[in-house]
This record gives C-alpha cells, structure tokens and sequence, in this order.
C-alpha cells in the first residue's frame, strides 16, 4: 500500500466513526424525547403528520 493509500483509508475510518456517533446520539436523543414526551403530545404529533401526509385516519 502507498502512502496515499494508507491516508485515504485512515480518513474515511475517522468518517466512520464520526458518522456512527452522530447516528447514535441522534438515535438515543429520539428515544429520550418520546420516553419523556406525554401520550397526548406524541399522539397529536402523529395524527398531525398523518393529516400532512393526506394519509386518512378516521
């Protein structure tokens, strides 16, 4: 392997790395916000956005 080789690889680990960590901080901040969230909050949140959606729900 070159030198070039051997930095591109080590860069695109470094971008995996960073992608796996936003994943998981954005992933663990969902799961925090609708733990937390009242019923009443996430039920209206989704009844919302499936009338958004022009998705029928009566």
């Amino acid at each position: 392997m070159t030198t070039a080789t051997l930095q591109t690889s080590a860069l695109r680990t470094g971008e995996s790395a960073r992608t796996l960590l936003v994943a998981a901080f954005l992933g663990l901040g969902l799961v925090f916000v609708a733990g937390f969230a009242p019923a009443a909050v996430l039920h209206n949140a989704a009844h919302d956005f499936r009338h958004a959606q022009n998705f029928p729900c009566h």
